[in-house]
């Protein structure tokens, strides 16, 4: 009776280990070779409500459940080496971004990540570096920055624009053209502000010494076209994240690089990887067709 009992107790332990510990359960399904998924979030918050905000537990229960399914997190270096030299990245390869570089990336994300030993990106607006509590939402100071990347060198931090991160009379300021008293900026003129912007968001973070090397971006708005394009490279992009949904293959453009947004409430634990198969899915019948 003893022994039984024991037997009975050895099996609940057992339960709830594989129940709890994202390192112990791991799928052996292969959604997707050679490639990477991209999630993006925003802001993370214990009660604030909106389209791009989840609280705290959803982001770790999302996190968890991915683990638990064989998801692989990987490093920005590490995707940038795949699409820049072709190394190889494991299975169902997925890297985690934030957009905004807001102050719940440090009060609430980076605990999380930090518990489950995951990387992450985050885009940030420059701008607000130097006043920080200035914006309706704060954001990340230098001194957090500084922080994260002294404790954990798989936390970086890109571009987002300085202070192209706006709307002027309801277009986005980073892809088209302003009025200037009442005069339509010229082409030279354009790219110039385009170009500026771009430099001295990447000559801040450089400062901070806030990722290997900063020559990533993320679009404002996901709004961008060729011109667009063209100026951030001669400011020394050579990867921007976009807001279209699908998965990176190696040969997709390192200038658009689509992401998946996991970053809404909508989004259950259970569905995350539902997202990520479902654009792999229409990846596959995009290709197939072309």
């Amino acid at each position: 009776m003893k022994y039984r009992m024991l037997v009975v107790s050895l099996l609940a332990v057992i339960i709830v280990i594989l129940n709890f510990s994202p390192v112990l359960v791991s799928a052996k399904d292969v959604y997707y070779s050679n490639e990477v998924a991209v999630l993006v979030y925003h802001h993370i918050d214990e009660n604030e409500q909106s389209s791009v905000t989840i609280t705290p537990k959803l982001f770790q229960r999302q996190l968890v459940s991915l683990q638990r399914k064989g998801f692989q997190f990987i490093t920005l270096d590490e995707f940038k080496d795949f699409k820049s030299k072709g190394k190889a990245v494991p299975d169902n390869a997925l890297l985690v971004t934030f957009d905004d570089g807001y102050e719940s990336f440090y009060t609430y994300a980076y605990p999380i990540l930090q518990k489950l030993h995951i990387p992450a990106v985050n885009f940030v607006i420059t701008k607000d570096l130097e006043d920080p509590k200035r914006p309706k939402l704060a954001s990340l100071s230098k001194d957090e920055i500084r922080l994260m990347r002294s404790e954990n060198s798989y936390i970086d931090f890109q571009g987002h624009s300085d202070e192209l991160h706006a709307m002027r009379d309801g277009k986005p300021m980073l892809s088209n053209k302003i009025l200037n008293k009442g005069t339509l900026e010229t082409d030279d003129e354009f790219k110039i502000r385009v170009v500026q912007d771009t430099r001295n968001c990447m000559a801040k973070l450089k400062a901070l010494q806030a990722s290997k090397e900063v020559d990533a971006y993320a679009y404002p708005y996901g709004s961008y076209d060729g011109t667009t394009i063209s100026y951030l490279q001669e400011a020394g992009v050579r990867y921007a994240f976009t807001t279209k949904s699908g998965i990176a293959s190696d040969w997709t453009d390192p200038m658009q690089i689509p992401r998946i947004n996991g970053g809404s409430p909508f989004v259950r634990p259970h569905s995350i990887s539902n997202l990520i198969k479902q654009a792999k899915r229409e990846q596959s019948q995009f290709a197939s067709k072309n």
